[in-house]
């Protein structure tokens, strides 16, 4: 009874049951998918077309899952870019990688949405989708950027303020700056937070499964450990936010909604005289 208590005294039961209804775990995969199928042929695509270095796509997941040594060899391996890239890339590649794009912009703006009880946005204002795409691309390149201009404690006080800011932005803009910019910090921080306690959970894990699975299963088991860690960093994209609004009702600046109604019940059905019943079985 006792840690029943303190898990109802944390809030914790009610950011599970939030979770449940928001359906976080299917939202995080679907998150994963698109991300998978969008970010890594973007990033490809401008690290090949990068005259300072044509690592992008592999170079971020290497400083975002703290690989090093094998692991990060085995990943660069599989999302390396070649400088063919621009020279094979057709019209029909870029206009399926911006509707992968505009749809994975959309499934985070719902998601944002489902979070905060917001209107939902009108079909016109679908251009907030193509600008905080290319917001999160210029995001994830100067992440990867900064590793050859800072080191230490400054990089990742830079990296982590500049994340903050993203995370800060991105709902705001999304939602038509439906909730204020106060409303949204908490959010943002536990989402910063989130993604540093997930780098060195894959610091511990990923890394050995990394090398494992290159070896056991080749790009296949690779891409497996990426598409797992892109799962966690959807969890914490949207975990973050329903915190946030849940840190945002402890403090009194928000009301909570009402629970939803519970199903109506259903009149029992009432037998009827189809010469079927207990009389018809007996004879």
């Amino acid at each position: 009874m006792s840690r029943l208590a303190a898990w109802h005294r944390l809030g914790l039961a009610e950011l599970h049951r939030r979770g449940t209804e928001l359906e976080l775990m299917h939202r995080a995969m679907g998150f994963a998918t698109l991300a998978l199928v969008t970010l890594a042929p973007l990033l490809i695509l401008v690290a090949a077309a990068d005259p300072l270095g044509h690592e992008g796509f592999a170079l971020w997941l290497v400083d975002g899952m703290a690989l090093n040594g094998r692991s990060a060899d085995a990943l660069a391996h599989v999302f390396g870019p070649t400088r063919k890239v621009i020279s094979t890339t057709s019209a029909l590649s870029v206009a399926l990688l911006a509707l992968f794009g505009m749809s994975f912009a959309s499934s985070v703006q719902n998601g944002y949405e489902r979070i905060w009880k917001t209107a939902a946005a009108p079909w016109h204002r679908i251009w907030r989708h193509a600008v905080w795409l290319v917001m999160l691309m210029g995001y994830l390149y100067a992440q990867v950027q900064t590793r050859s201009v800072l080191e230490g404690p400054p990089r990742i006080l830079l990296s982590m303020g500049v994340g903050v800011l993203f995370f800060w932005w991105g709902p705001h803009f999304l939602l038509s700056r439906q909730v204020p910019w106060r409303y949204l910090l908490p959010g943002a921080l536990a989402t910063m937070a989130g993604l540093v306690g997930l780098r060195a959970f894959s610091y511990l894990v990923f890394t050995p499964l990394l090398v494992t699975n290159a070896i056991s299963y080749g790009p296949v088991g690779t891409v497996l450990v990426v598409e797992s860690w892109l799962v966690g960093v959807g969890f914490v994209v949207y975990g973050g936010a329903l915190l946030g609004r849940l840190i945002c009702e402890w403090l009194g600046h928000l009301d909570e909604p009402p629970p939803p109604p519970p199903p109506p019940d259903r009149p029992a059905r009432q037998p009827t005289d189809s010469g079927q019943g207990p009389s018809a079985l007996r004879s």
